[in-house]
């Protein structure tokens, strides 16, 4: 088995908080890979490690083939990344943003130009012009992340929730890219609390609860009868309904 991403007791501590507690990932080359937990549970930690924004506790991990600690600067070329918190340059402008990005990953001035139009096109923000980004909206703000992530054709992507704030439209047209991504052989780590969209992306589930991962596998092996969230439910051990309710909706006399 090929794998992309292995990690062996990777922990993170924080005071007196475990927010990941010895996590194993197995996540195969090719995958699109969904990582799920309830709120808290470890899901934008794992990825910050994963990512080199902060250092493990404990533990190791691998990515590409490549150790994590002693060969940071390989994977880093090699993958791409829109974080919870998106850190953009918000005194530049799209163009300018990509551009430095760009050069950053060390490309040539006219493939940075050509893919920047072409992303910028595709995502509905080719009419920026000389807007920085600071005045950008939220979902746009969104959108130009994952157009830096994917400027320079990263291996392995990650996403932590990168349709949160995005409409319809540009959701859609972001499913598409992605799954170009991962027809062509490339990898992909995504955090979503959209159960539909993983359910209609994803080929490989982790679940993670109170720091510990607590299900992983193919789709078909977490949810065999296809319906995440009741697999997700029990995994997380929450209740098999919504429960009772509030008392003073199922009485209309109330």
């Amino acid at each position: 088995m090929s794998y992309c991403i292995e990690t062996h007791g990777l922990t993170r501590v924080f005071g007196q908080h475990t927010a990941v507690a010895g996590i194993d990932l197995r996540v195969e080359k090719g995958s699109f890979y969904g990582f799920l937990g309830p709120n808290g549970a470890g899901k934008s930690t794992t990825i910050k490690m994963l990512t080199g924004i902060i250092a493990p506790t404990r533990g190791d991990a691998r990515l590409l083939g490549y150790d994590l600690q002693r060969r940071p600067l390989e994977i880093k070329r090699r993958i791409g990344v829109v974080p919870e918190d998106l850190c953009l340059f918000e005194n530049l402008t799209a163009r300018e943003y990509l551009g430095f990005i760009g050069q950053m990953y060390r490309l040539p001035r006219a493939v940075t130009q050509a893919r920047s139009e072409e992303l910028l096109s595709l995502l509905g923000m080719a009419d920026t012009g000389k807007t920085l980004t600071i005045e950008f909206s939220h979902g746009m703000k969104k959108k130009l992340s994952l157009a830096a992530a994917l400027i320079h054709d990263p291996e392995l992507l990650f996403l932590d929730e990168p349709f949160e704030g995005i409409d319809a439209i540009a959701s859609r047209t972001i499913r598409r890219v992605l799954e170009q991504v991962i027809a062509r052989g490339n990898t992909i780590f995504l955090t979503s609390h959209i159960l539909e969209i993983v359910e209609r992306l994803c080929t490989h589930v982790g679940i993670i609860a109170d720091g510990r991962v607590i299900r992983q596998g193919s789709f078909a092996e977490i949810a065999p009868g296809g319906r995440l969230e009741d697999a997700f439910v029990q995994a997380v051990g929450g209740p098999p309904d919504a429960g009772a309710g509030l008392s003073w909706l199922g009485d209309p006399g109330l």
